[in-house]
């Protein structure tokens, strides 16, 4: 197990790398001077600008700048917001409990709604259970996010006044934001459950249960669904890493507050440095998210580690 471990840490740095460098080539992609974009709504003078690409060291080589970046990111310091002067790290980690709480609740959101409808789906093969199941998942996987939550607002907010339509608080400020993301989520995690679950069913050993007399809820669950599970627990650990990508627009459409909201003004404000900072922070937990569900993927499945 130490040894895939190892393996897997050893795979993820080529990927971290091709991540650093992409979000540091941001500032040479963008059409134009980054300098004056940022500057664009003072009245700048040649000084100024160049105080500015002093203070972000534009003005050195880029493997120097390249290597200052690494250097400064590995040690939490991911530079200052151009806006409020901040440090970039800590306004991420002051709103990231927000994002991560969204992201969890719209998780266990579309995996509640995902295995129920994938079972159903499975156990009940052809019938209406099956297609009202998989026409829910399709739904699911069609409709953009901010659009439902759209829709969630102006039902449940506005012409029931059931919950509140924006801002952050308790659970009643989480149900739709948790609902409109999780939604998609949902319809992938039913589609693969379903196909596990047809494999799992007409395995021998589940012939076998049924032969000696178990009933049918302890075969389906106990003997089919949790070997299952093991193929779900791969895209539940890429859904994660989507959510969190997905607060970006939730965030912004329930104006709760969260690091996809903290991009998305840092974009509108032009600040570079945290724009980097989050993409970066993001990008980053996406890939060390996955890296933590291939442990535990060959934790549960031993012939992962072993193949």
């Amino acid at each position: 197990m130490v040894r895939y471990i190892a393996a897997r840490l050893l795979a993820t740095l080529p990927v971290v790398f091709g991540v650093t460098l992409a979000v540091f080539s941001m500032l040479y992609l963008v059409p134009g001077d980054p300098v004056k974009m940022m500057l664009s709504e003072f009245i700048t003078s040649p000084d100024q600008v160049a105080r500015m690409r002093a203070q972000l060291h534009l003005d050195e080589p880029f493997a120097r700048q390249y290597g200052r970046f690494i250097w400064s990111a590995a040690h939490g310091d991911l530079g200052r917001s151009i806006r409020d002067r901040r440090p970039v790290a800590a306004e991420i980690l002051e709103l990231l409990p927000d994002t991560v709480q969204l992201a969890v609740a719209a998780l266990a959101f579309a995996a509640a709604l995902g295995i129920s409808l994938g079972v159903v789906a499975a156990v009940r093969q052809n019938s209406w259970w099956d297609l009202s199941s998989m026409a829910v998942a399709l739904a699911g996987v069609s409709v953009p996010s901010f659009w439902l939550g759209l829709i969630l607002i102006f039902v449940f907010s506005l012409r029931l006044g059931w919950l509140p339509a924006t801002g952050g608080g308790g659970v009643s400020h989480l149900v739709m934001p948790a609902l409109a993301l999780g939604l998609g989520a949902s319809a992938i995690i039913a589609r693969l459950t379903r196909s596990s679950m047809l494999d799992v069913l007409r395995m021998e050993y589940i012939t076998t249960a049924r032969a000696k007399g178990l009933a049918a809820p302890a075969v389906v669950l106990r003997h089919g669904l949790l070997n299952a599970l093991i193929p779900t627990i791969t895209i539940f650990g890429l859904q994660f890493g989507n959510l969190l990508a997905g607060t970006v627009i939730i965030e912004t459409v329930f104006g709760r507050p969260g690091i996809g909201r903290l991009l998305v003004n840092a974009i509108l404000n032009k600040d570079f440095p945290l724009v980097q900072g989050v993409v970066l922070f993001v990008a980053v937990g996406y890939v060390l998210v996955n890296l933590a569900v291939d442990v535990v993927y060959a934790a549960v499945d031993p012939r992962i580690r072993y193949g």
